[in-house]
């Protein structure tokens, strides 16, 4: 029989070449490097909410006599619109002229809700999904342009009401419809008769509806630098605690939230692949990182460069971008919505 030490002396002739190597485990893998942020709980919803629901639940009503603007048929258009170029041009407007600044300082609501609405009259149940937009400068529509995210329409395409109804098209019991709302204290809901164009990998979409009461904005081609000071309009249906609880900043918006401006800067861009890039370069900005962090609602919203006042980028979320960064907010930048339009010059040549 072996005594302990003729067995190190064997393992240390037979296996000459042993070496430990560093493991993660799966747990830290899944769970802490790379991973988005929960997004909080909708269970319960608050009182504001519950409002805006009830007056989305009563337009859908007033408007279920015209079919052709159902929510489905406006899934079919995001669908099959994706990556149409219009036959019309959006003006450059790098650096706009004093009266085309986006206005951080009036209390004015230039800012949109866009809401998403299923309900099924048999069994009372409905869907609703908010976010931000901002309309855009196009002189040649009679009617208005909106700019917004495209995941909160992905998220209710795919709630077990929306396929109930995509299995059963027949189904008579189901209303939907698509929203712009403006003003604060009596909000008009306009009805949404088209998705025109679509980018889903940037994660947004434009829709068309008739004029609406607000402001254009106006909308710079080129991609901010890092560390260029920023404006992100930040939407809430309640007054936030914590983090975002300065009160003192929060104003009225649209259909009885709250919004305000929150400064910051750009961080940086990523690739479709999230590698870093940087503008100037041949990269493809597909993604920009800014603060500060967007609260929940905030998504289609316009985020606007301190020094000219223009548009730079559209807020998305937050993600994290490394575990020495921490979670940064997660936008694009808004050369992407030039994507959807004709270059100046070429219309009706495409």
């Amino acid at each position: 029989m072996l005594s302990a030490t003729s067995i190190k002396k064997l393992s240390c002739t037979c296996i000459p070449h042993l070496r430990c190597y560093a493991t993660v485990s799966s747990f830290l893998v899944n769970n802490s490097i790379g991973k988005p942020p929960v997004p909080p709980s909708s269970t319960n919803p608050s009182h504001t909410l519950s409002q805006l629901d009830q007056t989305v639940l009563a337009s859908l009503q007033r408007t279920a006599h015209r079919p052709r603007y159902s929510l489905f048929d406006l899934i079919g258009q995001y669908i099959n619109n994706s990556g149409r170029i219009l036959d019309v041009s959006l003006p450059y407007e790098s650096r706009p002229v004093s009266r085309r600044k986006v206005a951080l300082e009036e209390n004015d609501n230039d800012i949109v809700l866009v809401t998403n609405c299923i309900r099924d009259e048999d069994t009372g149940e409905h869907k609703i999904t908010v976010s931000s937009g901002f309309v855009l400068e196009v002189p040649t529509l009679p009617g208005s342009m909106v700019v917004t995210c495209a995941h909160t329409l992905e998220e209710i395409r795919r709630t077990p009401l929306a396929l109930k109804h995509l299995r059963e098209p027949s189904l008579r019991s189901v209303l939907s419809g698509m929203f712009v709302v403006t003003g604060t204290s009596s909000p008009i809901f306009h009805t949404v008769s088209s998705v025109s164009s679509t980018l889903p990998r940037s994660d947004i979409l434009l829709l068309t509806c008739d004029k609406l009461p607000v402001r254009t904005l106006p909308v710079s081609p080129y991609p901010a630098p890092p560390q260029t000071t920023i404006h992100v309009h930040l939407a809430v249906h309640d007054l936030p605690h914590g983090e975002y609880s300065q009160s003192d900043e929060w104003r009225p918006g649209v259909g009885g939230t709250w919004r305000r401006w929150g400064r910051g800067e750009v961080k940086g861009y990523r690739d479709l692949a999230g590698r870093e890039t940087k503008p100037g370069t041949y990269d493809s900005l597909s993604h920009m990182l800014f603060a500060p962090l967007p609260t929940p609602g905030s998504s289609g919203g316009p985020i606007v460069d301190e020094e000219s006042g223009a548009v730079v980028g559209i807020s998305l979320g937050s993600r994290m971008d490394n575990r020495i960064e921490g979670i940064r907010g997660w936008g694009v930048p808004s050369e992407a919505i030039y994507e959807m339009f004709s270059l100046p010059g070429l219309e009706g040549k495409m």
